[in-house]
């Protein structure tokens, strides 16, 4: 089995006051992960051990997509500044709920 050489360009985990979790990580391949188009790997994850509030991932086969509590649905990734405020925006909608 053939590995890609990745660079990691972000990694941080949060805890915060109320427990839930927001994790970032991000690499750089030396090229995309088919579906996608773009060099990134990555995984943005809020939530708790035990509920899965906001998730954005990419994997091969299936491309960029997030999680909405228990819906999935396809993204449309354009950039790593445009991905990380829309992880913002999701979570600060959620929090509001």
């Amino acid at each position: 089995m053939q590995y890609m050489k990745a660079s990691l360009l972000a990694r941080t985990k949060e805890i915060r006051d109320d427990g839930a979790i927001v994790e970032v990580v991000i690499w750089e391949l030396p090229e995309p992960l088919p579906p996608s188009t773009h060099s990134f790997k990555y995984r943005l994850f809020y939530g708790t051990t035990r509920e899965e509030r906001v998730r954005y991932d990419n994997e091969r086969g299936k491309g960029d997509h997030r999680h909405i509590g228990t819906k999935e649905e396809p993204y449309v990734f354009s950039s790593i500044d445009r991905l990380l405020d829309d992880f913002e925006r999701d979570i600060q909608e959620w929090s509001a709920l």
